[in-house]
């Protein structure tokens, strides 16, 4: 058996899952609401507040799935209950950023700013850091892939360097680093 997949989901309070037709499972939590096709050959059930998952077979395809299926119902049921949140930081002088609701205004060394408009489902926060340290950008939402994916999009404005470490990192992120030319001695 999958090591994950056999793992039952457990249901905080305020969150409902219902099984609709087509083996689609919708969550409702306090955050948000999210839905997830589950490929028909899973089977899903719901019972004294744990969501299990049961495989047909131990092939391959239904042992990868039957993992699979259970970890993203899980992040769904985490997300709707508590949320999830990415911190990115701004490493480089000059680079900054401004969040005004859903628009994201960059200043990355560009001789322009860049302007990024957030999906309705993720919130965007700047706080205020003192003189020297860098900026952050805090990005929250119910939906880790949606968050996972708005958070890529922002990291490939201006990756990392490997030399110097400038662009935007994510917060705790060991940047592996280069030596630069040394100056020969003659």
């Amino acid at each position: 058996m999958s090591r994950i997949g056999k793992l039952p989901v457990s249901l905080p309070d305020k969150v409902s899952v219902e099984v609709l037709p087509g083996n689609v499972l919708k969550v409702k939590g306090p955050l948000g609401e999210l839905s997830q096709k589950v490929d028909p050959d899973i089977k899903v059930t719901i019972e004294d507040n744990q969501i299990k998952f049961e495989r047909p077979t131990n092939q391959p395809r239904h042992r990868s799935m039957h993992g699979l299926y259970r970890a993203l119902v899980h992040n769904m049921v985490e997300g709707v209950s508590k949320g999830f949140e990415i911190k990115q930081e701004f490493v480089g002088v000059g680079y900054r950023v401004a969040a005004e609701g859903q628009l994201l205004t960059f200043s990355l060394g560009y001789s322009h700013a860049i302007q990024l408009m957030l999906a309705p489902e993720v919130k965007a926060e700047v706080p205020n850091v003192k003189k020297g340290e860098n900026p952050i950008l805090i990005l929250k939402s119910h939906d880790k892939q949606l968050l996972g994916q708005v958070a890529a999009k922002v990291r490939s404005l201006r990756k990392p360097e490997p030399y110097k470490g400038k662009g935007i990192k994510f917060a705790g992120e060991q940047l592996r680093r280069k030596a630069g030319k040394t100056a020969s001695a003659k």
